[in-house]
């Protein structure tokens, strides 16, 4: 396979925030040669940080709640259902490193602050349309009081934390109660390092 493609045309539809371009181009087809010319659009909203926030002394995970407007149409009658539960996450800033968004959502969203840091994965949240990045961690916070209200007022942000023991939370998950893509990622990965994480910071 020789992975080529060529852009034909590029076009921006919208800018606020997030950005809309239109795309014409071809890509190189695996039986061989170009394929046909294809118009597709992408959404560019940029590179984001999801926090799965851990206290290894009580073994509970805190997680948000807040108003997704991507959740209304699944909702229906049910309001309910366009709060969802989620990870602390945010957009990378002009000049910021991807753990310095990770630090600074964790103390906006959960007014906590992250003791040690861990890695989980990078990901295209959703690339049949958009460009967007997300880098999972797991942090060690000293676990905030559950039902505190967090959030940065000015960008509209109302924000409910959560904490559960982690059993509870994988239950939840389980229970179809957890349904966006971060926070399933993030506790299937706790799911399969629970033991060593809680050995290397429960008596730290």
């Amino acid at each position: 396979m020789d992975y080529r493609y060529r852009i034909l045309q590029r076009e921006t539809c919208y800018e606020g925030f997030f950005r809309l371009v239109r795309l014409r181009l071809r890509h190189a087809q695996f039986a061989g040669g170009m394929g046909a010319s294809l118009t597709r659009e992408c959404i560019h909203k940029g590179e984001a940080a999801g926090v799965l926030l851990y206290e290894a002394e009580t073994d509970c995970v805190a997680l948000v709640e807040q108003f997704r407007v991507g959740a209304l149409e699944q909702a229906g009658a049910d309001a309910s259902q366009a709060w969802l539960l989620e990870l602390v996450a945010g957009y990378r800033e002009a000049g910021e490193g991807i753990e310095d968004v990770a630090r600074r959502e964790t103390l906006e969203e959960a007014g906590c602050t992250v003791l040690d840091l861990i890695p989980i994965c990078r990901y295209l949240v959703s690339p049949g349309g958009s460009s967007e990045t997300m880098s999972l961690f797991c942090a060690r916070v000293r676990a905030p009081r559950s039902g505190s209200i967090h959030g940065v007022a000015d960008e509209g942000e109302d924000i409910r934390l959560h904490v559960l023991p982690v059993e509870d939370a994988w239950q939840r998950l389980q229970d179809g109660g957890i349904g966006s893509a971060a926070p399933v990622i993030a506790l299937q990965w706790l799911r399969l390092h629970h033991r060593e994480l809680r050995a290397r910071w429960a008596g730290s």
